[in-house]
């Protein structure tokens, strides 16, 4: 290939010289013509293409409208509902909340409130007015010597590597100013997480990044270093994630610079691939000893675990094996099937792992069930953007959220979905320098404060609305969903919800029968 381009180059110089003396006009067009001829030439030859072999210069077209599908979608296409993962509607919401920008709606929904799955909540004609209230949620009460005061809402588990180094310092330094937590993701803590002291929540995976043996195993002393830092608020181990669970995170070749291989403790020039499943532990009682082992480690700091359901007995395993070993996390975060940032196989990431809903209805049963929910905090996330996300998700059970794209968002992502390439426009998830300096901290750490603030403000307005005055008070009755067309239930009488203690009764409900028999505190096996 590199002979033909000579061979054109020099035909090239040959004539452009012949006409300076006789062509003026020609040499001037030659300018244009032979760069064309010459990548004519180039696509006729290669043997890669077929498209460019058979429509030279003209193929490349193609390749140039593919690579700005996604912003002609956006801009030109998509109305304000449509746009996906989050639609315009969502995003603009965000923005407006980041910049303290006009967030109201005008001339009224743009909702189908007809459409079969349109949900709401009933207002109460005795509604409050919402007097700022910044509502936490103690974790670790009773359990931990260092008990944590956490905010409804908080930054998803996201990774320093996956995004950028600006990036985490405007999230942290805006979990810094609005006092909510900042998820460290499975990386292992960075300089850039602790630079402006927000609270964190240290995520343990299965590549044990941040304490880890140069073989990819657990190492305690590390893990005990680390875990003592004044900002390391929480432990949270991380069992599987929504948008590949059982695969393990990964961290492209391209992320891996010198500094992220020094960090994660692992080579560059190769994809991070962490393992799908933990060495640490193999079982359901061997996983909650490693829970009390990092709580004794860490000197009494909350620990729990974060997981996608996926086979229900398995989780019912782990209940089991709580009530017979007597150690119970002070945390579970259940992660949608819907949710991700960063990079994930196709069929993972649209076919693999329960949604959301169906799965924190779950986990609050079976934590019901065997009387065990009273003392384990709900944490959830999954495409959470909004106050009333917050609130729908609270009423079905949960105490508290996390949103990792909605705080990308406000840090100025476009929704390029280029997050898993290295070329994120925005420089949010990116470590090419030429990106990321786009991120000025200084500004995007308080549109990061801006955005939980407005998002908290809502959640408070929501609850005045319904005639309440704390999201404890937030029920599965006070969520309301269309069937079709003129049908109309709660989620009281969509799902059945178990009474404390259920389990550990000797008449366990049908749908959980061979569940709960399945399910054995020695072993994840079925």
């Amino acid at each position: 290939m590199r002979k033909e381009f000579v061979i054109v180059s020099t035909l090239f110089l040959v004539l452009s010289g012949v006409s300076y003396f006789f062509f003026p006009w020609f040499l001037w067009s030659l300018v244009v013509l032979l760069p064309v001829i010459a990548v004519g030439v180039k696509d006729m030859l290669q043997t890669k293409h077929a498209i460019l072999k058979n429509f030279p210069i003209a193929g490349h077209f193609r390749y140039w409208l593919e690579m700005v599908r996604p912003e002609i979608n956006q801009y030109f296409i998509e109305s304000n509902k449509d746009g996906v993962p989050f639609s315009r509607e969502q995003r603009s919401l965000v923005y407006q909340r980041a910049k303290k920008q006009l967030d109201t709606l005008p001339f009224g929904t743009q909702s189908d409130v007809y459409e079969v799955g349109y949900e709401w909540v009933n207002h109460s004609i005795m509604a409050k007015e919402y007097n700022g209230e910044d509502f936490r949620v103690v974790i670790g009460e009773g359990n931990c010597s260092k008990p944590y005061s956490a905010s409804i809402f908080n930054i998803g588990a996201m990774s320093y590597g996956a995004l950028s180094k600006t990036a985490v310092l405007s999230l942290n330094a805006g979990a810094k100013i609005g006092n909510f937590a900042h998820n460290t993701g499975e990386g292992g803590i960075s300089p850039y997480h602790s630079e402006y002291g927000g609270d964190l929540i240290w995520q343990i995976g299965t590549g044990y990044f941040g304490c880890r043996t140069q073989d990819g195993n657990f190492c305690a002393e590390l893990f005990q270093k680390n875990s003592q830092q004044h900002s390391v608020k929480m432990i949270e181990i991380k069992l599987s994630q929504g948008a590949k669970p059982g695969h393990g995170g990964i961290l492209p070749a391209a992320k891996v610079t010198e500094e992220i291989s020094k960090i994660r403790n692992v080579p560059m020039g190769t994809d991070v691939l962490s393992p799908p499943g933990h060495k640490a532990f193999s079982t359901p009682i061997q996983l909650l000893q490693f829970v009390q082992k990092l709580r004794d480690l860490s000197d009494g700091k909350p620990v729990g675990f974060k997981l996608c359901i996926g086979r229900k007995s398995e989780f019912l395993a782990i209940c089991k094996a709580m009530i017979e070993s007597k150690i119970v996390p002070d945390f579970i975060t259940v992660d949608g099937g819907e949710g991700g940032t960063g990079a994930a196989p196709l069929e993972f990431s649209n076919h693999i792992g329960s949604p959301l809903r169906e799965a924190q209805i779950f986990v609050h049963n079976a934590l019901v069930g065997f009387s065990l929910r009273d003392k384990i905090k709900l944490i959830v996330s999954g495409k959470i953007i909004s106050g009333f996300d917050i609130v729908s998700r609270i009423a079905l059970g949960a105490d508290l959220c996390y949103s990792a794209r909605g705080m990308m968002l406000s840090l100025g992502c476009i929704q390029a979905l280029r997050c898993n390439s290295n070329d994120c426009p925005s420089g949010v998830a990116t470590q090419k320098a030429r990106f990321y300096k786009g991120i000025v901290v200084e500004d995007k750490k308080q549109r990061v404060a801006n955005y939980h603030k407005g998002t908290v403000h809502g959640v408070g307005e929501i609850l005045g609305a319904m005639g309440l005055s704390s999201p404890n008070e937030l029920k599965p009755h006070h969520l309301m969903r269309r069937l079709n067309f003129n049908e109309v239930r709660h989620y009281g009488e969509l799902y059945d919800y178990l009474k404390d203690g259920d389990f550990l009764k000797d008449e366990i409900a049908e749908e959980y029968k061979h569940l709960y028999q399945k399910a054995n505190p020695q072993s994840f096996s079925v």
